[in-house]
């Protein structure tokens, strides 16, 4: 099953090791939380600018994505890189235990909602839809049962997603609806045919920054960054992909995305 890309999501990460980000892997992602900034009128790149400026502040809160009506911008590793926790929800919450069986800030994902201000209500909310049902793709959550509110989990101190939904003339359970509706509609497209598919398993190592694109061509959309380095495991491959620099084998990555060979080594 492949994922239907409509966005591209960029990463400009919180320098490590700091307080905002420890570099710490996030070793299995059972849930997702949604939150939105509470900060009206905050894009993305402001958001993770002002995280990237006091990453060594206290409190040390973070988020992994910020989604705005212009893009979805990743600061702590989750979909651009292997995932790392990031400070999303308070430790000695019961709730996320109860629902999920681990803290969120070891098993679940942060994605932070702007609104408000001159942001487009209904691109943002877009973007933010999309890629809740990516996350659930990537990860194997099922969208119906994966997704969370911060107002949920500390509900003493946090009304987001709620707050921003509402700015947004949303609410909290048509946002569940429609990621549901959103996941059916981008798996089920279509499948692209692939001419040359070879079905194998392996793995290799990125020899630079690598781009995952939704199909074996420099023409389709950047899905991921991978940094040089990074151990990448793939389970099919096609030697007719776009040819670049005379080599046309493409790998394709467990989660229907692709790659160059020519970005990695053989492990």
């Amino acid at each position: 099953m492949i994922f239907k890309e409509k966005f591209t999501i960029n990463a400009k990460y919180i320098p490590t090791p700091s307080k905002r980000r420890s570099g710490i892997p996030l070793p299995i992602v059972k849930f997702l939380v949604a939150h939105d900034t509470g900060n009206p009128g905050s894009t993305a790149a402001d958001n993770v600018n002002f995280y990237i400026n006091t990453r060594n502040a206290v409190p040390t809160a973070s988020a992994h994505l910020f989604v705005d009506d212009n893009q979805i911008l990743e600061c702590v590793p989750a979909l651009t890189g292997p995932p790392e926790k990031a400070w999303h929800v308070l430790y000695k919450k019961p709730k996320d235990n109860e629902l999920f069986g681990a803290n969120a800030n070891d098993a679940a994902i942060g994605v932070e909602y702007c609104y408000g201000g001159s942001i487009d209500a209904n691109k943002a909310y877009a973007k933010y839809v999309w890629l809740l049902a990516k996350l659930c793709f990537v990860f194997g959550l099922d969208p119906a049962e994966a997704i969370t509110g911060h107002h949920i989990l500390d509900p003493e101190r946090k009304t987001d997603p709620v707050t921003g939904l509402i700015r947004s003339r949303r609410s909290y359970g048509q946002l569940l609806k429609d990621v549901v509706s959103e996941y059916n509609d981008c798996t089920s497209r279509t499948q692209i045919v692939i001419l040359g598919l070879v079905e194998q398993a392996g793995e290799v190592k990125t020899a630079l920054k690598l781009n995952v694109r939704a199909s074996p061509n420099t023409n389709s959309a950047v899905v991921e960054v991978i940094e040089p380095g990074t151990i990448v495991a793939y389970n099919a491959l096609t030697k007719q992909g776009m040819q670049v620099i005379n080599n046309s084998t493409w790998y394709r990555k467990p989660n229907g995305n692709w790659f160059w060979s020519g970005g990695v080594v053989k492990e």
